[in-house]
């Protein structure tokens, strides 16, 4: 899937894992890990870093990106609160790297760690 930007130079072509793995960097910073499902055995996995995309589901329609977040947040912390940091910060640094508009951003709380 991908997104497309037509300039008066030709055409710009984003891939939805380029989406993916940019959105992941900016979402770590509030938040502290994507998740996976892992199929054997239904359990939710903390993600590293170099595998985070694999915690957000991209859509691309009519050049309007759809983003979902699957992630494990701290004991604690207020989750309406990092949720909205999570939208507003991903929103706009995806909108202004992609200059793409962001059409919906849902956050599925998977998990809560406990952060020593």
């Amino acid at each position: 899937m991908q997104g497309q930007i037509h300039t008066e130079l030709g055409s710009i072509l984003i891939d939805a894992d380029v989406v993916a793995t940019y959105a992941g960097s900016v979402a770590l910073g509030g938040i502290v890990g994507m998740a996976s499902l892992d199929m054997r055995d239904g359990l939710m996995k903390l993600l590293k870093k170099d595998s985070i995309k694999r915690g957000i589901e991209v859509a691309i329609e009519n050049n309007e990106i759809y983003l979902g977040f699957h992630v494990i947040v701290a004991y604690g912390v207020n989750i309406p609160v990092v949720s909205e940091n999570l939208i507003d910060s991903v929103r706009y640094q995806v909108e202004e790297f992609t200059g793409m508009k962001i059409g919906k951003i849902d956050i599925f709380v998977e998990g809560v760690r406990v952060i020593d």
